[in-house]
């Protein structure tokens, strides 16, 4: 169904990032025109886009619908009839000027069109007074670098403003981490026995660079150079600073160079920036089994204690021990809600190798794994192609019962084509129906599902992978489970005589059917119930050796939160100068850190830690800006003021067409005192219009593509 509302607030977003954009041109071409125009040089049109004129003004003719150039040159034919001075030439043209402000059909960019200076037609070169090239090249130079100078004032000006009047952001302070992340195993550098970073740490530089939000803790990590450890020192109550050198590692995600941690939380439930998101988040929390929890309501007590952080949430059900957990949440409007839920089973956690050549991470236990199904909890609004919510995938392409790498691995490797897939697809009653299907995947490698495995909905595991590595890439020793576990589709119906409908069943009767030989520091050996893929083949009964580390594994595995703790909203705080002379030191130094990492993002580029694919074209920018639109005003001028950096960074770069190109001509002019052969210009020209042509057209196609999600 069709939000009329939220498309039009879709569409009012766009139109004001256009109109933003716009102007952040019009102040780089204004720097242009009035540098020209102190140095003498006759402008012939100052346009806002590209392509032909919808509108145009020129002082002593008006208003004209499309261009005046035509209607101009006409009138001067027409008075040049008998004029011979100068003198009388000048008067002529001081009647009518000779510039035209246009604004043209595709507002994503602009130009000053300079006597004898044609970016894209350096042939057309001029011998008058006031042409562009008889201005002498020092102030030639101004002129080309005095738009870059506008948009640095102005990003540093629409800084300053920003934090005059405050902007809502993440502190630097570090909340959930991922396990077996880099911030999980650091190490700190100060010889003290502290492993890994802890909620609550807050980051006060990362690589020398003090950060004022956690976006920035996250931007300077992906921008860190690749073949050094990261620098991070951080604060911990209690402790006090402590440094910890750590090696990022390329997100699952993004790509982007990442240390495994999210942002400081808070106990109440996100409650979206518009009726749509916190539609989608009660959704979410609905399937998480928080029922009547709605947006915007807190976390006041588990099992009748009071919280202070998220990681008290997360401490209650790791030492659940499985039982239930009571969680009381309040809201303003809409009273006390309690609900209660009993933690997940932790598994193991190791990286596998693909046939893609990139490690999949592979939850198992003991080697046995489940098998790849569509997440029972995703939205059906999210699974596409006739995939539904809880379907257990029985084949993909050739990979049968795989695994969720195994899976993965196996749609990714036909990207852009069709796959047949069957799916054992759950019934009302119980029972299953075969399914089959041909999805069409992706260029982006994805059929458009929430993925998930069987390892708490169902006995049936996959075939268990060899070579396996923990998550720092150390080689681990041969999991038991291989030895057991020989074909695909295989069902433990049994541990011992305690039947397991799970493989967290399974995990529950292994732990109590060890738990004397794990207090002995001892191996056990188990018999297990197997249900073959082969129908109507008989249940087998085989003996399980496990041995004393094994045992020991398996009682050191825990309990996880039953829900994403993701659905509680960031701490926020409000980060604004203390006065004026505050205000411009963050903006100026907002401004020099903006247009660093621009550089530097070129620079990973060439490393290969950024790829083409994170870079933003037109379409990338829009679509970003339209989201950071709805958040308010604050934060558009803010995206604005990054636009301005970005976009005088990109005009300075030492290539052709653009302003930097164009610079470092006129600084070989000025030292040669003659100007760069026309043919060469035309050349580099040439090249230049290839270069950045071909770099457009790419950033758009991602751009879409990812619009789509294709």
């Amino acid at each position: 169904m069709i939000e009329l509302p939220g498309i039009l607030g879709t569409i009012a977003d766009l139109l004001i990032v256009v109109i933003g954009f716009g102007l952040i041109v019009f102040v780089h071409e204004l720097g242009h025109f009035i540098a020209a125009r102190w140095a003498g040089i006759r402008v012939l049109t100052f346009a806002i886009g590209f392509g032909p004129a919808l509108v145009s003004y020129r002082k002593g003719m008006g208003v004209r619908r499309g261009s005046s150039e035509a209607e101009y040159e006409a009138w001067l034919n027409r008075e040049a009839a008998g004029v011979t001075s100068p003198e009388d030439r000048d008067r002529q043209r001081e009647a009518i000027s000779p510039t035209e402000y246009r604004l043209s059909a595709l507002p994503l960019g602009g130009y000053v069109r300079m006597l004898g200076q044609e970016d894209l037609n350096p042939d057309a070169v001029s011998d008058a007074s006031d042409s562009y090239q008889l201005c002498k090249p020092w102030k030639r130079m101004i002129v080309i670098s005095a738009g870059v100078v506008m948009n640095v004032i102005t990003a540093a000006v629409l800084f300053i403003a920003v934090f005059m009047i405050g902007i809502q952001v993440e502190p630097p302070r570090i909340g959930v981490i991922a396990p077996g992340s880099p911030a999980a195993s650091a190490t700190a550098v100060d010889g003290a026995e502290r492993v890994g970073l802890e909620p609550g740490d807050t980051v006060l530089s990362v690589d020398g660079e003090v950060p004022h939000r956690f976006d920035a803790v996250m931007m300077a990590v992906a921008m860190s150079d690749p073949s050094t450890p990261t620098r991070l020192v951080v604060h911990r109550e209690g402790v006090g600073d402590l440094t910890f050198d750590i090696e990022p590692e390329a997100s699952e995600f993004t790509g982007l160079l990442d240390l495994g941690i999210g942002p400081a939380q808070t106990l109440t439930i996100e409650s979206g920036l518009n009726e749509t998101e916190s539609e989608l988040i009660a959704g979410a929390l609905e399937n998480a089994g928080l029922a009547g929890v709605t947006p915007g309501m807190s976390l006041r007590a588990i099992d009748g204690v009071e919280p202070r952080s998220v990681a008290d949430l997360i401490d209650a059900f790791e030492q659940s021990g499985g039982t239930p957990v009571e969680l009381a949440f309040e809201g303003d409007a809409s009273g006390r809600t309690t609900v209660s839920l009993r933690a997940e089973p932790e598994f193991e956690l190791a990286e596998a190798p693909l046939r893609s050549g990139n490690p999949g991470i592979y939850q198992h236990l003991l080697g046995l794994s489940g098998v790849m199904m569509v997440d029972p909890k995703a939205p059906p609004d999210r699974v596409a192609q006739g995939l539904k919510p809880g379907d257990i995938f029985e084949r993909i392409g050739t990979a049968e019962y795989p695994s969720l790498p195994r899976g993965t691995d196996e749609i990714r490797s036909n990207a852009g084509r069709t796959i047949e897939v069957v799916v054992q697809r759950p019934k009302a009653d119980g029972s299953f129906e075969r399914v089959t299907l041909t999805p069409k995947v992706k260029r982006n490698g994805q059929i458009g599902f929430l993925s998930s495995d069987t390892m708490t909905v169902s006995n049936l595991l996959s075939l268990p992978l060899t070579g396996l590595s923990d998550l720092e890439g150390e080689p681990l020793p041969a999991q038991p489970a291989a030895d057991v576990i020989t074909r695909p589709g295989t069902r433990v119906v049994r541990v011992g005589d305690t039947e397991t409908p799970t493989i967290a069943a399974v995990r529950e009767a292994l732990r109590a059917a060890t738990s004397d030989a794990a207090q002995r520091g001892a191996g056990a050996t188990l018999a297990l119930g197997l249900t073959l893929p082969t129908p109507g083949a008989p249940d087998a009964v085989v003996s399980w050796e496990l041995s004393a580390d094994e045992v020991a594994r398996l009682h050191d595995l825990g309990w996880d939160v039953p829900f994403s703790t993701a659905l509680f909203a960031p701490e926020r705080m409000i980060l604004r100068a203390e006065g004026p002379i505050e205000a411009i030191g963050l903006g100026l130094e907002e401004t020099k850190r903006v247009m660093l990492k621009t550089y530097l993002t070129f620079a990973r580029l060439f490393q290969g830690s950024v790829r083409v694919e994170h870079l933003k074209g037109p379409v990338g920018i829009a679509h970003v800006g339209t989201r950071i639109a709805s958040r308010g005003p604050v934060w558009l001028l803010f995206f604005m003021a990054l636009i301005s950096v970005n976009l005088a960074v990109i005009n300075f770069l030492p290539l052709p067409i653009v302003d930097g190109g164009q610079f470092l001509m006129l600084v070989y002019e000025q030292f040669r005192g003659r100007p760069v052969p026309i043919p060469v210009q035309n050349a580099v020209t040439l090249a230049g219009l290839v270069l950045i042509g071909g770099v457009f057209l790419i950033v758009t196609f991602n751009d879409v593509r990812a619009l789509l999600g294709l």
